[in-house]
């Protein structure tokens, strides 16, 4: 799979508005009847087997956690993320009654946090459950609402969501403690090989390479690289947001393109503006390589480390390019 390969990307973040009350009003009266219902939205899935013969009904906002904690757990778990469209934005987007209802059948549910789904919030909030687990990403690695919401571009932040998720499966279900591990032990050192030998080879070769980009989603992932971020913070944080970007600040990124101070710009291509589009075309005309980098799994039915190892050697490609390394 190649970045030619990822969905065309779209000029503004639109969201994909369906009332939130209709969804709310049918999560109360589904959890009685929720664990028998199927979505069309289980992307990432294993069948009952072996052990005890459990299966974790587990729910994900987004579709990035719900790769991970659906290898994680294997055939102990039924994963489904409700974020799964690389055309829906995760900021804005709006639960439907099916997502309710699958909330509501979940014995584990995983949220990114940090005002990145406060949908998911809602939904939790109005169908408390008993006895269902619930992980906060934001929470586990300590980033506070206002802070960078992208953690799942923050390699030593998804090392920690293995744990977790891995520690939440063995306390739902201690019968199967023993496949917990084994899976956790084949995820981190044989799954994510590839993804971990990138991270480690570029952080060697390249780190300190100063870099432009397009929003906030590359700030954790440059910071795992050692990469040096020279976008101002708040172009990434507006473009992330979806508001308009200060004259300076574009000015900035200007000036930075034209005397090459960065090295290579790094774009999110599900959030390309016509401020984005601009600046990857400056950049290619001074010389600059591009990368790019999506929101949410792309193509869809991609696993994580599937979806990171290709920006990554994207990301890795860009920089030999541009340093001769």
């Amino acid at each position: 799979m190649s970045p030619a390969a990822f969905p065309s990307p779209r000029s503004v973040r639109r969201p994909v508005r369906i009332a939130l009350g209709a969804a709310m009003a049918v999560a109360t009266a589904a959890t009685a009847t929720a664990c028998s219902t199927s979505s069309a939205k289980t992307g990432n899935t294993a069948a009952t087997g072996g052990g005890s013969g459990k299966t974790i009904q587990v729910v994900a906002g987004e579709n990035f956690w719900g790769s991970i904690a659906s290898q994680l757990g294997g055939s102990h778990v039924k994963v489904t993320s409700i974020i799964t469209n690389p055309d829906a934005d995760p900021h804005d987007y709006e639960p439907t009654a099916a997502d309710a209802r699958t909330v509501a059948g979940a014995q584990y549910a995983i949220v990114n946090g940090i005002g990145y789904d406060a949908w998911a919030d809602k939904l939790l909030a109005s169908n408390p459950g008993s006895g269902r687990t619930e992980l906060k990403v934001g929470d586990l690695v300590g980033v506070k609402p206002g802070g960078n919401p992208h953690r799942w571009y923050s390699p030593a932040d998804v090392h920690k969501v293995i744990e977790k998720i891995t520690a939440d499966y063995k306390k739902l279900d201690p019968a199967d403690a023993v496949s917990f591990d084994q899976q956790k032990t084949t995820f981190e050192t044989k799954t994510l090989a590839g993804y971990n030998k990138l991270i480690a080879d570029i952080k060697a070769k390249y780190a300190g390479t100063p870099i432009g980009a397009s929003e906030s989603i590359v700030t954790p992932l440059s910071d795992g690289l050692g990469l040096k971020m020279l976008t101002p913070e708040t172009f990434l944080d507006a473009m992330s947001e979806g508001t308009d970007p200060t004259a300076k600040d574009k000015a900035t990124i200007d000036d930075q393109i034209k005397n090459k101070q960065i090295k290579v710009y790094v774009y999110n291509s599900q959030n390309s503006t016509p401020d984005v589009q601009a600046q990857v075309k400056a950049a290619k005309a001074a010389g600059i390589p591009v990368a790019t980098v999506t929101e949410t799994l792309a193509p869809a039915g991609a696993t994580f480390q599937q979806w990171q190892t290709t920006q990554l050697q994207g990301i890795e490609q860009a920089l030999a390019k541009a340093t001769g390394k």
